[in-house]
């Protein structure tokens, strides 16, 4: 019987916040936003496996915020890494190696992905084996072709941006994560990819953004 689940990867320091307190622990609505993020893929499925993945150093303050807010929604917990890359592989790690099903990685400060794209998402994932969420580019792009500065207008119709959950089959994600690290590594979508799987790219939603600045945060406001 197979059984899905989801890594949500709450690691950021909230530099580029300005503060003390790293983003994902930050208030949104009255909440922080890494527990709305939980309760997110919680709402989509009720048997859906969360492994959360948190820096040591943060998890005593976590715990801290779970008895604050009474928060109950079952999770387990892993050590972050050094890198993303790492940090989704002990996540990996609480998965029985001889699991079956579909495996979601998520960051933990996307708290405003839409259920029906999660389950585009899995579903997709399930008859592909990797997909991942993307949405069109809206404005205009230039690339910037050298030091100098020269530029020239390239067609945002060849272009997505990507967001998370990044979806797919647990033993395939499994062995790309086998690999040894390299920089190029900059999602899990290029993680397996460089494995040699195809990724299959579905709809996300606008909404779904990433919370790293200030700005962010007043977004985030004004959504909930």
């Amino acid at each position: 019987m197979s059984t899905d689940y989801v890594i949500i990867v709450a690691g950021g320091k909230g530099l580029r916040m300005g503060g003390d307190i790293p983003k994902q622990f930050l208030p949104i609505g009255g909440r922080p936003v890494l527990m709305r993020t939980i309760e997110r893929f919680r709402e989509y499925s009720a048997s859906l496996q969360i492994i959360l993945v948190l820096p040591e150093a943060q998890q005593a303050y976590w715990q801290e915020l779970c008895k604050e807010y009474d928060f109950k929604v079952d999770y387990l917990l892993a050590n972050g890494g050094q890198t993303r890359f790492h940090s989704v592989q002990n996540g990996l790690a609480l998965i029985p190696d001889d699991a079956e099903g579909v495996v979601g990685v998520h960051d933990g400060v996307r708290p405003f992905v839409n259920t029906n794209v999660i389950r585009l998402c899995y579903d997709t994932a399930r008859a592909t084996g990797a997909a991942v969420p993307v949405t069109t580019v809206v404005e205009t792009l230039r690339l910037v072709e050298n030091a100098h500065g020269s530029s020239h207008t390239v067609p945002r119709s060849e272009y997505r941006l990507v967001q998370t959950p990044q979806t797919f089959d647990i033993q395939l994600l499994k062995a790309a994560n086998r690999q040894p690290y390299s920089d190029m590594f900059t999602d899990d979508a290029s993680v397996v990819e460089s494995y040699g799987h195809d990724i299959t790219l579905v709809d996300g939603n606008r909404e779904n953004i990433k919370l790293t600045t200030p700005y962010d945060l007043r977004i985030a406001e004004a959504l909930i």
